[in-house]
């Protein structure tokens, strides 16, 4: 049998726990009752910690621009430096030229002023008159300005390569022609001399120009 319920009687309210807090309908809560935290507070520098993060990513972004300065200012402080020393060694390299060009020109004036005598009696020679100069004045003279002029060269540092007698050196002598021996002992041994050679300065200048001996044995 349905009992009706009668009019007048009131459905019961649900108990306080079942639906929740008034904490849960506030502002700042949500559905599953755990409040949301707002941002801690600095109390010795009045930000909260959301302040101090940005605070901290200006001064990193300050750093980072104090650190490009300051590799800007380095780079260009070593280009400066790289350009003086460019410039002193392009005036190290042109003055040390300078210098081996006039040292040439000193060696080339004391070997020319070694000849000028020579040279002046090779000027006398030349303007002698063969009507009234007999031949061997002309032979004297001659002999006397090859001997100055040998003297000046040698001075200088040049060496008459003569080899007659001595045995042959590829290195300082060129055969232009063999001729036979009958003597064991005289085979490449420089009989003539048919141009003489030179050394300046330990430096061959030219070959002796010779007639090498031969023994065929």
């Amino acid at each position: 049998m349905r009992h009706s319920r009668k009019k007048g009687d009131q459905t019961p309210l649900p108990e306080q726990d079942a639906m929740g807090s008034e904490n849960d309908f506030a502002p700042g809560g949500n559905e599953g009752g755990a409040p949301v935290d707002d941002p801690p507070f600095d109390p010795s520098s009045g930000t909260s910690q959301t302040g101090a993060d940005g605070d901290a990513a200006r001064g990193a972004s300050q750093a980072g621009t104090t650190d490009t300065s300051a590799s800007e200012s380095s780079l260009a402080g070593e280009r400066d430096r790289y350009l003086r020393l460019a410039a002193e060694y392009d005036n190290y390299r042109k003055r040390s030229a300078k210098e081996r060009q006039d040292a040439g020109a000193r060696a080339q004036a004391d070997l020319v002023r070694h000849l000028v005598e020579a040279l002046d009696d090779v000027a006398r020679f030349a303007h002698v008159d063969p009507t009234t100069t007999d031949a061997s004045t002309i032979v004297q003279g001659v002999d006397m300005v090859e001997k100055k002029l040998l003297k000046a060269l040698g001075a200088a540092g040049l060496e008459v390569i003569n080899p007659v007698g001595e045995t042959f050196d590829p290195a300082l002598h060129e055969a232009v022609a063999t001729e036979p021996t009958s003597a064991k002992e005289d085979d490449h041994v420089v009989s003539r001399v048919y141009q003489p050679g030179y050394l300046f300065k330990s430096q061959l200048l030219r070959p002796a120009r010779v007639v090498v001996k031969q023994w065929n044995g």
